[in-house]
């Protein structure tokens, strides 16, 4: 399966909106990408809901919500 999904992320550092490509084809993951804006880590976590639809989250990396 190959399937690139675009999303619309809000920066937790800047606030600036901005859009990414995410990888969906391996399944739930988590990795860290810099902002687009102000080059701060984000952490992003993608998983699936329960009818398969994408779902992804975006933090600053000194949060603890994971």
């Amino acid at each position: 399966m190959d399937e690139l999904i675009e999303a619309a992320v809000e920066c937790p550092y800047c606030g600036e909106s901005f859009s990414i490509l995410v990888d969906a084809s391996a399944g739930e993951s988590d990795y860290i990408e810099d902002c687009v804006v102000c080059c701060q880590p984000i952490e992003y976590q993608l998983r699936f809901g329960a009818g398969g639809e994408p779902e992804l989250v975006a933090r600053r990396g000194d949060d603890n919500l994971f």
